[in-house]
């Protein structure tokens, strides 16, 4: 399944699995998939899925699923990619378009959500 949004002026494909649809069909609040760039010493690109808040900025894909985009850094330079560690701050980026990716791709298995993003097709 996928449809097409506009988040910070850029169109956005998002697809998802059946088992996504049939996942988010089940939970009584919305999920928000949320595409973060992590600026620090390397960049890396993760989707992290959460509730949402209105600080969120999210864009909503149906009545289940919100997308967000955020840029994010660390407070100093760290290579445990797979932790938060060092504490992260939203990173202020004047023109946030210029680094929109062009799709986003969800797949709920075995009770865990995944994503991925990129840039070309």
């Amino acid at each position: 399944m996928s449809t097409t949004i506009t988040i910070h002026g850029k169109a956005l494909q998002v697809r998802w699995t059946y088992a996504a649809a049939h996942a988010l069909a089940k939970r009584s609040t919305p999920l928000l998939a949320e595409m973060e760039l992590y600026f620090s010493c390397l960049i890396r690109k993760r989707v992290r899925f959460k509730e949402p808040t209105p600080a969120d900025g999210a864009v909503a894909v149906n009545e289940h699923l919100s997308v967000s985009f955020r840029p994010v850094m660390a407070q100093h330079c760290g290579l445990d990619f797979e932790s938060d560690e060092p504490p992260l701050t939203d990173f202020p980026i004047a023109r946030p378009d210029a680094f929109m990716p062009r799709w986003l791709r969800i797949d709920y298995q075995n009770g865990q959500w995944s994503g991925e993003y990129g840039y070309e097709e």
